[in-house]
C-alpha cells in the first residue's frame, strides 16, 4: 500500500493506493482517516484499492466546500486523477462516508459498477439526531476534538466489545488524537444539512451493498433495515456482534462480505 497525494483546488488531499485493475474506494466515516480500513488493505487482489484521507481528516486539507455533495466531487477528482476517465468504481462508504457515496451515486451514477453502505443510511437526520449532533458541535467548541473523540469513540462499539476489547477502541482514539476540532464541526453541520437520499436507492441500476450491525447505536438495525427494499438489486448483511464498527469488530466477516459483493459487482459489470 503506498501513500500519495493529489492537489485539489489548491488543497491537498492524501490517499493510500495498491494494486490495479478494476477500481474499489473504500470512504472512512466522521471522526476517522483512511487508516480505519488498514485491514482491508490486502483483500482485493487484482483490484485497484483506492483509500483516501477525506478533506479535513487525517493528513488531507480542509477544501472550500465540506459539504456531502462537495466531498463527492473530492472523490471524484481522485478518481479522475487515478483511474481514467472511463473507469466505474464500487464505492463503498463507512458511516458519514456513506452518505458521501449516496451524493456520489446522485451526482456520478455512471461511474459506478456498485455502491455499499457501510453502517450508513439513506434517511436524512431526524429532528432528535440533529440535535444530537448540534449538542456534539457545543462540545467540541467547549472542549475541543481529542476530548469529544475519546467521549464518543466508546459509544460506537457494541457492548460486548467494549468489555472483551478495550484496546481496539483506545488505538481508535490516539489514532485520531490530532484531529481538527473545526473539520469535525464542519461535518457535523453538513450531515445535518444533507436531504433524504432514498430516492437514489430506487433509481440505482447498479447492485447495493448494505452492511448493519445487530447492535449498531448510530444507525439502528431497524432504521437500517427500512431501506433495504429500495434497490433493485440488493446485497444485505447483518453483523451480529458489532455495533457501529464492523471492520473491526467482526473483521472475517466484514472482508468476507466486502470480498463477495466487489467480485459480483464485477461479474455485473
Amino acid at each position: 500500500m503506498q501513500s500519495k497525494e493529489f492537489d485539489y483546488r489548491g488543497k491537498t488531499i492524501v490517499y493510500r493506493t495498491a494494486g490495479s485493475g478494476p477500481v474499489v474506494m473504500l470512504l472512512h466515516g466522521f471522526g476517522e482517516d483512511g487508516t480505519i480500513w488498514e485491514d482491508q488493505f490486502v483483500l482485493f487482489p487484482g483490484y485497484q484499492l483506492l483509500v483516501p484521507d477525506l478533506p479535513g481528516s487525517g493528513r488531507s486539507e480542509t477544501i472550500e466546500d465540506m459539504s456531502m455533495e462537495g466531498l463527492a466531487d473530492a472523490v471524484k477528482a481522485l478518481l479522475d486523477s487515478t483511474a481514467g476517465d472511463t473507469t466505474q468504481v464500487a464505492l463503498i462508504g463507512h458511516s458519514m462516508g456513506g452518505y458521501i457515496t449516496l451524493a456520489f451515486a446522485e451526482k456520478y451514477p455512471e461511474w459506478l459498477r456498485g455502491f455499499g453502505l457501510f453502517h450508513s443510511t439513506a434517511f436524512a437526520d431526524s429532528d432528535e439526531k440533529k440535535e444530537t449532533r448540534r449538542k456534539g458541535i457545543r462540545f467540541i467548541r467547549q472542549h475541543g476534538a481529542a476530548e469529544f473523540l475519546k467521549m464518543s469513540t466508546p459509544n460506537l462499539y457494541a457492548e460486548e466489545t467494549r468489555k472483551t476489547h478495550p484496546e481496539w477502541i483506545e488505538k481508535q482514539v490516539r489514532d485520531t488524537c490530532n484531529f481538527s476540532g473545526d473539520s469535525l464541526v464542519l461535518y457535523y453541520e453538513a450531515m445535518i444539512r444533507r436531504p433524504d437520499r432514498t430516492a437514489v436507492l430506487k433509481e440505482s441500476r447498479v447492485p447495493v451493498l448494505f452492511v448493519m450491525g445487530r447492535h449498531d447505536p448510530a444507525v439502528p438495525l431497524q432504521d437500517g433495515l427500512k431501506q433495504c427494499y429500495l434497490p433493485q438489486k440488493t446485497y444485505i448483511h447483518i453483523l451480529e456482534h458489532a455495533g457501529h464498527m464492523g471492520m473491526i469488530e467482526e473483521l472475517n466477516q466484514t472482508n468476507q462480505i466486502l470480498s463477495q459483493f466487489v467480485n459480483a459487482t464485477q461479474k455485473t459489470a
